[in-house]
């Protein structure tokens, strides 16, 4: 008799490893942190280095917002496709496959001869950047118990929203003391060493191997391609112009298809009863919505402190530091404690915290100029080091760790889009106030709708379902409810 579906789920949920031991997990947790890290930095790092890089490669100005728009539109892209790789393959080699791949990009982009090869070549990136950022979230569910893993996930938080921050403050700094080409050059030694500690320190995990969804697979990508360039090019040609309509309706269409391929297919690439499970929607709908306006607020908020202050791009991120800092303070002590008590309190407690601050921020900046916008700014960064691990933290734990990758894709996917909306939307508003020309009162706007983002955020993370002291969120079982025709046989 052939194994059952639910056979199949039991032989794979101990895909537990000789990582856990103590000195294991501190090196899983190190790399997949580099990993991420370099990935989250590079969503942003390039905008920094626009003049620059317009000037010696003498490019457009749409040409420019390419080598960005390249770069979410390739991560959108294959963010599911890596999942289901790293379930069938396993996720470590995927993980270093993506490495390999961001590596030989970023080398790429270094000698760049035009403006042409480096969007083709921040096109690669974004591919090595999907396989990276999924399977970094999956290796550290399986290579963690229970009792650790909201440590070990805010730690992981803490330093991927630490590059989401950083990005144009790093790329800044890089540019004004060496040249652009450093900011790519940069992730060349470290993603050699990642890669081969990887292969010496971290054991394979791979999850249920379940058939190839061809068609789910394709009908995802493309959704999400047609939505994404939607609302990155919104902005430039204008929401209302055909290129924009066609994309958005086009990716909407394709999602809808995909749903229905879904809840019909005998194996779905993507189980839509994940989503009955309310830790794992709130925490994706939580998680969109705060990336939406961190990478908003980060995107302006290095411009204002050079607008406003004069401050050159390694004062600005030493400006930004009393907002940014405690992500590295906070956010592991947050993991261990939601390790005890469950994720909705930090969640909904640290949402509703930033919210306060970005508000009282907003308000600040034009009466009483920096000084006035430091105690604000702590308060923000206090908030979102306690929200960051927990959300990431409720979908992960939602699913049974051989699902950790599947649910690291979902969730990767969520804050990639989230962090495309939150520009488009807040560029949008930043323009209909007065933009550049009137950069204090535009900013004031940005940040007001960023905080209500961020409370918005908090109202989704109040449906994340409790948990008592030491006990793991309920988990959805993900196998399909029909068998296969020859399960019985």
């Amino acid at each position: 008799m052939a194994a059952t579906p639910q056979d199949q789920l039991t032989a794979a949920t101990d895909d537990r490893s000789p990582t856990t031991s103590a000195t294991g997990e501190k090196w899983l947790l190190t790399l997949t942190s580099l990993g991420a890290l370099m990935v989250t930095l590079d969503a942003l790092v390039v905008a920094s280095a626009f003049a620059t890089i317009r000037r010696e490669l003498h490019a457009s100005i749409d040409q420019l917002q390419w080598t960005a728009n390249a770069y979410t539109l390739s991560v959108a892209m294959m963010l599911m496709v890596a999942s289901v790789l790293g379930d069938r393959w396993g996720r470590r080699r995927v993980f270093m496959t993506g490495l390999f791949v961001f590596t030989v990009a970023s080398a790429v982009c270094a000698v760049a001869p035009t403006i042409g090869a480096l969007i083709a070549a921040r096109t690669a990136q974004g591919i090595g950047a999907a396989f990276i950022m999924p399977m970094a979230m999956g290796l550290l569910v399986a290579g963690f118990p229970p009792e650790r893993r909201g440590w070990a996930t805010g730690i992981f938080a803490g330093i991927t929203g630490l590059g989401v921050f950083a990005g144009p403050i790093v790329g800044g700094a890089v540019t004004q003391g060496f040249a652009w080409r450093g900011i790519f050059w940069i992730n060349v030694p470290i993603g050699l060493v990642v890669m081969a500690l990887t292969a010496l320190k971290v054991a394979e995990s791979r999850g249920t191997r379940r058939p190839l969804d061809i068609l789910g697979t394709l009908l995802i990508t493309f959704a999400v391609v047609g939505i994404v360039w939607g609302v990155v090019r919104g902005g430039t040609v204008g929401w209302a112009s055909t290129e924009v309509v066609t994309t958005l309706a086009v990716g909407g269409l394709l999602l809808v298809a995909f749903i229905g391929w879904q809840a019909n297919a005998e194996h779905p690439m993507v189980p839509l009863r994940l989503f009955a499970n309310s830790s794992f929607s709130a925490g994706n709908a939580a998680g969109f919505l705060l990336t939406a306006s961190m990478f908003a607020t980060v995107f302006f908020a290095a411009q204002y402190m050079h607008a406003a202050y004069g401050s050159d791009p390694l004062k600005a991120g030493l400006q930004l530091l009393p907002w940014t800092g405690s992500l590295f303070v906070v956010a592991p002590i947050a993991g261990r404690f939601i390790d005890r008590v469950g994720e909705r309190p930090f969640a909904v407690i640290g949402l509703s915290v930033e919210a306060v601050g970005m508000f009282w921020m907003s308000h600040e900046a034009t009466v009483h100029g920096y000084g006035g916008m430091v105690v604000p700014m702590i308060v923000a960064g206090f908030g979102v080091s306690l929200a960051l691990p927990a959300v990431q933290a409720a979908v992960t734990g939602a699913v049974p760790p051989q699902a950790a990758g599947m649910a690291g894709g979902i969730y990767s996917m969520m804050r990639q889009t989230g962090g495309a909306v939150g520009v488009a939307v807040l560029t949008a508003v930043f323009t209909s106030v007065g933009g550049y020309t009137d950069f204090p009162r535009s900013m004031q706007r940005v940040l007001e709708v960023s905080a209500g983002l961020c409370l918005a955020a908090g109202i989704a993370a109040i449906f994340i379902a409790p948990r008592r002291p030491n006990r793991p969120t309920a988990q959805m079982d993900i196998t399909p409810k029909r068998p296969p025709a020859n399960a019985t046989k």
